[in-house]
């Protein structure tokens, strides 16, 4: 049997199992980021926050910072495989062995892992905006909490946008690991599928080539939604200088790191 005969075996034996894996796979993928996000956001504004004049505060503060630190640390520095086998099969250790559902335990497992790496990206953006922005803020009576979602959070977040793009992209090629807790992601419905047809070669090359269309897709799609939030290379302000009814067109400047 040639290689594209082998090909068409596998799809046609199991296409239907392959599409499912795609979509449970950018369903994963897509959740764990945005609550990834939302986990490294809290954090942010969590590790910014003004030095109270309380003591207790500050005790307080500082464990709660502790906390962070070691929750970034230990997530950051393990792999998401070993993650998974600890939270899933430690839940069901501590729980006389009932287990969690697959589906919310992987997005779970997938959104703190992404948490840990988006709180030092978010904490990056809130950096880059300058001190001014804060000074600005709590000159008008602006809280923390209020600076951070109406000033300094839009900022930070278009910033960082390629950043979290990257992450999404990494997310869907790591739910791969996930089947070491048998979720129904691409690698795992190709595996099941490989010892199937007994194809394994041409199975994993098809799901090489579904890994590859949908990073690049996406890739593509989250790089044309930051060009738009550029806007245009040029503007026009109306009503510029003595003459009311002047058009002056003005040339935008970018800069890229």
């Amino acid at each position: 049997m040639s290689f594209f005969d082998s090909i068409g075996k596998v799809l046609k034996l199991g296409a239907g199992q392959l599409f499912i894996g795609v979509g449970y796979t950018l369903l994963i993928a897509l959740i764990s980021t945005v609550i990834g996000l939302l986990i490294g956001l809290i954090i942010g504004i969590i590790r910014t926050i003004p030095k109270s004049k309380k003591a207790f505060v500050r005790v307080l503060m500082k464990i709660l910072d502790i906390i962070l630190n070691i929750y970034i640390e230990v997530f950051r520095g393990t792999p998401m495989m070993v993650q998974a086998m600890v939270i899933y099969w430690g839940y069901a250790f501590a729980s006389n062995g009932q287990t969690l559902p697959l589906i919310p335990s992987a997005i779970f497992i997938v959104s703190i892992n992404t948490g840990a790496y988006m709180a030092e990206i978010v904490r990056g953006g809130i950096i880059s905006i300058d001190k001014g922005q804060f000074e600005g803020a709590s000159s008008i009576g602006m809280s923390h909490f209020q600076t951070m979602v109406h000033v300094i959070i839009p900022q930070a977040l278009r910033n960082i946008l390629p950043s979290i793009s990257n992450e999404f992209i990494i997310n869907i090629k790591d739910t791969s690991v996930l089947n070491v807790i048998g979720v129904s992601e691409l690698f795992y419905q190709a595996t099941v599928l490989s010892k199937m047809t007994y194809e394994i070669f041409a199975t994993y090359a098809i799901i090489s080539v579904l890994y590859f269309i949908m990073t690049f897709s996406i890739s593509r799609l989250l790089r044309l939604f930051e060009k738009l939030l550029e806007g245009k290379n040029t503007y026009t302000i109306m009503g510029s200088g003595t003459d009311p009814n002047a058009e002056i067109k003005v040339v935008k400047e970018t800069h890229r790191g």
